[in-house]
């Protein structure tokens, strides 16, 4: 489905992925993992486009996308959910919920999305998606918007960021979910040990190449204290 080869990028002067090799199979739940600054919010950045590779080759379904913009990635089946979630004045939640469907929902059908979230549709179906929204809301609702276009590939960019633990162990319901009705590729970028635990593989950074792939089931106590360490 997604196969990476020899990815390199800079910027600023900073080599910060160097020869990055990897395929992604159909049906897979990736996590990539690694230390601040190792370069994993930019590999899922060129993935989906926003960030463009000094060189190496990206391929989708087969077909080269090295050189396509994020828009042709998207229609062919690539959604990104941001760290920090983008806000849009003027359109309500039903509106974007409508977008990414590509359909006209129902109230209820909105509630039901909404509740796969942790959030009550009643208080959030005509709101804004903008500044009126807390951090935590506005992650949650761009979550539903993703999952309710089911891509052939979604990325999540450390989708735990800047919501409460409720949501977070919600979040993680979710995606147990989303594997036991996999329809497409799930890649999410984490540090947290509970998504690292109910992936089929984990894919480690470091220092801007690929350290180590570690199955579905292998111990990760090393994995985790290393981690913990390089926090230090």
């Amino acid at each position: 489905m997604l196969e990476l080869k020899d990815i390199n990028f800079s910027a600023g002067g900073k080599h910060i992925l160097k020869d990055v090799s990897y395929t992604l199979d159909p049906g897979k739940f990736v996590a990539i993992t690694g230390p601040n600054g190792s370069g994993k919010s930019t590999l899922a950045k060129i993935i989906m486009g926003v960030d463009k590779p000094d060189s190496g080759k990206i391929f989708f379904d087969g077909k080269d996308i090295t050189d396509w913009p994020v828009d042709e990635r998207a229609r062919a089946g690539i959604a990104f959910a941001f760290q920090q979630p983008v806000r849009f004045k003027g359109v309500t939640v039903h509106d974007l919920l409508n977008l990414s469907s590509k359909d006209k929902l129902t109230f209820n059908e909105v509630c039901d999305i909404l509740a796969n979230v942790g959030l009550c549709a009643n208080g959030y179906v005509d709101r804004e998606v903008s500044g009126d929204l807390s951090g935590g809301e506005l992650k949650r609702i761009e979550i539903a918007s993703v999952l309710q276009r089911r891509a052939k590939l979604t990325i999540f960019d450390e989708p735990e960021a800047g919501i409460d633990l409720w949501s977070f162990n919600n979040l993680i319901s979710v995606f147990n979910e989303m594997q036991k009705d996999m329809s497409g590729s799930i890649v999410v970028i984490s540090h947290q040990e509970r998504i690292l635990r109910i992936a089929d593989e984990i894919v480690m950074l470091t220092d801007g190449h690929i350290e180590r792939v570690i199955p579905k089931g292998a111990p990760l106590e090393e994995l985790l204290t290393m981690q913990a360490c390089r926090k230090m």
